[in-house]
């Protein structure tokens, strides 16, 4: 698979897929971690006298009144400060302007393209890789680099569609991700995974494929419950999904000394942070109750487990860790990890925010800019931005 380091780019217009899907709120960049990350890739490119054009998504945009709250502005303005170098954007993704620009542009400058998914508002040609789409910003270029590790596994137009007409490599961020995710093959043990979040549906596949690989699953979140009511628990208002019954029941009989689970949780009546709340055992959890993060007893047995870790991966919050009552379990896990300098790897999405809100992002090893495609990766499935450059 070609590299950065494998393109000749001296003089010519290198397109650059970023992932600037940064949380924005009125008109504020909330965290700039994701522009960060882009950083060595374009320093690179302007190092080596390249004409550089960005593209990145923002949100989603489904209707007219998502233009205006997800416009790259901020993130041109930002950017521009970051490089300390004017940022040229571009407010839109294709026409006269643009190509006029781009046409007008010298070694070393640079141009940021208007959200690509202006381009689903009719028809959805950006998230449906619309061939005619694709071959146009491909023909914006010479070269195309994919660093927008964050939408590796999706086959859209500004990715797998700008890669099937020109000669194309991956970006540093892109490398680094496979760089540390890869090493979960052969890492140092022992290793242990703890998954969270809301849904077991989209960790099935994670599951599978690495409880044959770490010593110990701690599960935690939402998902905790279903795996509780495979096994006879009363989980009260506890989101369970049903569907999945079957799985964890056989998951955990064929894995029963690898899969640890709550044996206590932080329960209330109502989905805030204002009702009461009370820590339970998992046998008393009344029927109008929901636990809504892992209690004080499970804490410190995960904790036991953790502290002879050598790895860890980390993927999805042990509670809902946006309320102040319900981020103890995420909170506590992670100083541990910490604290103890273990080697902990977070598998993007919401427990890179929860790091992130609870300032411990960037105390851990790597945390990881993808989420799905975190996951799709280590469930060792295809990824469409990657094959197309293989």
């Amino acid at each position: 698979m070609k590299k950065i380091e494998d393109l000749n780019m001296e003089g010519k217009k290198v397109l650059i897929r970023c992932d600037f899907n940064v949380p924005i709120k009125n008109g504020r960049i909330i965290d700039d971690t994701r522009i960060k990350e882009s950083l060595k890739t374009i320093h690179y490119c302007i190092d080596h006298h390249a004409k550089i054009i960005l593209f990145s998504h923002l949100g989603r945009i489904k209707e007219e009144e998502d233009l205006k709250k997800n416009t790259l502005l901020p993130v041109s303005k930002r950017l521009s400060k970051l490089l300390d170098k004017k940022v040229i954007f571009i407010e839109e993704t294709r026409g006269k302007k643009l190509e006029k620009a781009i046409e007008e542009l010298q070694e070393g400058e640079i141009i940021l393209v208007q959200n690509t998914r202006y381009e689903d508002l009719d028809g959805k040609k950006e998230s449906n890789n619309d061939e005619e789409l694709g071959k146009y910003w491909a023909s914006l270029g010479d070269l195309f680099i994919n660093d927008a590790f964050g939408t590796i596994h999706r086959s859209h137009a500004s990715n797998v569609g700008i890669a099937s007409h020109i000669e194309s490599a991956t970006g540093f961020l892109v490398e680094k991700e496979l760089n540390v995710l890869s090493s979960l093959n052969s890492c140092e043990k022992p290793f242990i995974v703890i998954l969270g979040g809301a849904k077991i549906n989209d960790k099935i596949g994670v599951i599978e494929k690495l409880v044959t690989k770490a010593d110990y699953i701690l599960i935690g979140g939402g998902m905790a419950f279903t795996f509780l009511q495979s096994e006879g628990y009363n989980v009260g208002a506890s989101i369970v999904d049903y569907d999945r019954i079957d799985f964890c029941t056989k998951i955990l009989k064929k894995y029963s000394s690898k899969i640890l689970l709550p044996v206590d949780v932080n329960v209330t009546t109502e989905y805030n942070n204002d009702s009461l709340n009370k820590v339970k055992e998992i046998t008393e959890i009344a029927e109008n109750e929901m636990g809504l993060d892992i209690g004080d007893r499970t804490i410190e047995i995960y904790q036991n487990y953790l502290k002879d870790a050598k790895t860890v991966l980390w993927n999805g919050p042990l509670g809902v860790y946006e309320f102040e009552k319900y981020k103890n379990g995420t909170k506590k896990i992670m100083k541990f990890l910490v604290d103890h300098n273990i080697r902990t790897i977070l598998g993007g999405g919401d427990i890179v925010a929860a790091a992130s809100l609870m300032k411990m992002k960037d105390k851990v090893y790597h945390a990881s800019t993808g989420g799905g495609a975190t996951l799709e990766y280590l469930e060792e499935k295809k990824l469409p931005g990657l094959e197309i450059i293989k």
